[in-house]
């Protein structure tokens, strides 16, 4: 079973998901719960190549979330590890404020602000890094088992372009 933390297994690199259902109904507080791999299926808003070229490690499975509108994507390296979570939330703004700061806390991570007018954080999360950015009703939350933070800053820009966010 994977724990997240703002979608950062906390080992990302030897984690096995879950297959448990996945609701984006807002739990008691406030948030919605983490997100679970459901299925096996493409990522609808980013391609395997676009995550291999950003993160260095080919893609040899891609699982999603239910979460609407956007599910998770939880990519997954040739071992069957998991290598990357993309977690797009777009909902009501305070809430989407607080899955970047329980992903990343403003008061120890080091500040994202890309791409321009995105506000959040960056750090190291079990043997990788998470980026966790928010602008308006929207948060984009990537974590890579890549410990340095332009792979899932990367990934995260490309999210948000692909999605027009």
């Amino acid at each position: 079973m994977v724990l997240l933390a703002g979608c950062a297994p906390s080992s990302p690199a030897k984690e096995t998901p879950s297959s448990a259902p996945a609701s984006s109904a807002p739990t008691s507080a406030g948030l919605p719960p983490d997100p679970q791999p459901v299925r096996t299926a493409e990522c609808p808003y980013l391609s395997n190549e676009t995550v291999q070229d950003a993160n260095g490690q080919h893609v040899t499975k891609v699982s999603v979330s239910d979460d609407e509108p956007h599910p998770t994507c939880f990519f997954y390296r040739p071992d069957g590890s998991l290598q990357l979570t993309v977690r797009v939330y777009v909902g009501k703004s305070d809430v989407a404020i607080a899955l970047v700061n329980k992903a990343a806390p403003v008061d120890t991570s080091n500040p994202a602000t890309e791409p321009a007018g995105w506000k959040g954080g960056y750090q190291p999360v079990g043997d990788g890094v998470v980026y966790a950015v928010a602008k308006g009703e929207a948060a984009v939350v990537v974590t890579s088992n890549q410990k340095q933070s332009i792979k899932a800053r990367t990934v995260a820009k490309k999210a948000i372009a692909a999605l027009k966010l």
